[in-house]
């Protein structure tokens, strides 16, 4: 089993990297992929004024205990039941999704390389990067169509959350990255050369 870490800042193109690997790869392996964003802490205990306040884009929204138990199992030849999140009602779902173990698992979120007991059981760590300009309008589009936002939350939540806690966590966790990928899923070279080290490391891994 191969465990592949891929991080950036909001609207960088994680998953458009995350949809070529998987594009590219899934004839000869099974993979599967474990977002770091089903794993927010439930919130449904304070009201919904709360909880539309609250900073999700800092470490402490995610429960990294379970995130980091939960690989485990499944490093381990065990199925889990992931859990579900929603973003309108910001709560974690009473419905699970059953994850079995696979050749290569990806873990992709924003924040994964903030947490050292995530990354130790990591053995790609990747790091997406693109100007801040595209990752906005990124992040503007995909609040309004998939989250139900209108632009000036978009804005506001921009300013004051996403902006800051990139600069003070995501940023500085490139520094963690074997691989960067520069533009974004954009950028064909990079991710040609990244499933090339894909490819020999489960090579190894078959060979161990």
């Amino acid at each position: 089993m191969l465990i592949i870490g891929i991080a950036g800042g909001s609207g960088s193109g994680k998953t458009t990297v995350v949809r070529e690997i998987m594009r590219r790869l899934s004839s000869q392996d099974q993979i599967t992929v474990i977002p770091q964003d089903s794993y927010y802490k439930d919130q449904g205990h304070l009201p919904m004024e709360e909880r539309q306040a609250l900073n999700y884009d800092h470490p402490d929204a995610i429960d990294w205990d379970l995130l980091v138990a939960q690989l485990r199992e499944l490093k381990a030849g065990h199925a889990i039941d992931q859990p579900t999140y929603s973003y309108i009602t910001c709560t974690r779902q009473p419905e699970t999704v059953h994850v079995e173990p696979a050749d290569i698992i990806i873990v992709e979120g924003i924040l994964i390389f903030t947490c050292k007991q995530l990354m130790k059981e990591m053995d790609i760590k990747v790091f997406v990067d693109a100007d801040d300009d595209d990752r906005l309008m990124r992040v503007i589009t995909r609040d309004i169509v998939e989250r139900g936002k209108d632009v000036a939350w978009v804005m506001d939540r921009y300013t004051k959350t996403v902006k800051p806690m990139y600069l003070q966590f995501i940023a500085p966790s490139k520094r963690y990255a074997d691989i960067i990928v520069p533009q974004g899923g954009h950028n064909k070279v990079a991710i040609s050369v990244l499933l090339s080290g894909i490819r020999k490391m489960a090579r190894e891994r078959e060979q161990e």
